[in-house]
């Protein structure tokens, strides 16, 4: 294993997510997770922009100019919102608040971090619905011959059937869906909120369709995640980051062929657009 060349930061880290978070303000998994992403994604960033490993990563490599790099990235390159980048900001911001109460050496890497601001929203970020030929022009994009061009339908004609949070899908497992007479979903929210929503037919042909080429083998009372990526040969949960790299890159192709597609797709608006019309909208694909 490469020594760690800040072992402060490293060690203000794991305490920040294995103490601070959960045992000092009882944070929910769900919350410490989204916590989590904006500190790997911040790392994964550092590690591509500077050409080094993980264990080189220092406080003095992430100054204010980094940071303003990594949050102009994840907006222009992965299609995350404004709000996105403004979350992702604050709960950077939240462990170099805590790191310099716990060591007063890193006090100045914190006012570092506080030079960058957050970004204000303008008029053409909120776009809070797409019309029905959007809606159609994207799910459009997806090659269906592929894997993951399956996968990927299938995710937003989920997501839009269940109006569900970009988490909630990522933590969805085949245990929480039942077929049956009333096909539905179980979705495990914020705070712990639990909901139940039922499927439309057409989404279930399309589930199974999913599980024949992406869960052949697992039965129904499976705890593994319905969407999940391979690595090492291990299939771990899918990253939000993920979906929305796609939903973002099937909306600027979609745009291309309908104006109508918003400049930015993003989740959320998928969550915002009435739920009655997907029969009508993805019933031939």
């Amino acid at each position: 294993m490469a020594r760690v060349k800040d072992p402060v930061l490293f060690g203000l880290v794991h305490d920040f997510f294995q103490v601070y978070l959960p045992k000092m303000h009882n944070r929910s998994q769900h919350t410490i997770s989204a916590y989590r992403g904006a500190i790997n994604d911040l790392f994964d960033f550092v590690k591509a922009e500077k050409g080094i490993c993980l264990s080189e990563i220092t406080f003095e490599i992430i100054d204010n100019k980094m940071l303003s790099k990594f949050l102009d990235h994840i907006e222009t390159e992965r299609g995350c919102t404004v709000e996105t980048r403004n979350h992702k900001l604050n709960r950077i911001r939240a462990f170099y608040k805590f790191a310099a109460k716990m060591e007063l050496t890193t006090v100045i890497h914190r006012a570092e971090i506080l030079k960058v601001p957050l970004k204000k929203s303008t008029k053409t970020d909120i776009v809070t619905y797409m019309s029905e030929d959007a809606v159609k022009a994207i799910l459009a994009q997806p090659d269906v011959k592929t894997k993951k061009g399956l996968r990927d339908l299938f995710f937003m004609i989920l997501l839009y059937d269940t109006a569900a949070r970009i988490q909630e899908m990522m933590d969805i497992r085949l245990n929480n869906i039942q077929l049956g007479k009333t096909p539905k979903v179980t979705l495990y929210g914020k705070g712990g909120k639990t909901r139940v929503v039922p499927l439309m037919e057409s989404t279930v042909e399309h589930f199974q369709n999913y599980l024949s080429v992406f869960h052949p083998h697992e039965r129904v009372y499976s705890e593994q995640h319905l969407f999940y990526v391979v690595r090492h040969g291990q299939k771990n949960k899918m990253h939000h980051d993920t979906a929305r790299r796609f939903i973002f890159d099937y909306g600027v192709t979609a745009k291309k062929q309908c104006p109508d597609v918003p400049d930015v797709v993003h989740p959320h608006l998928w969550r915002n657009e009435s739920l009655n019309k997907i029969q009508t909208i993805y019933h031939k694909y």
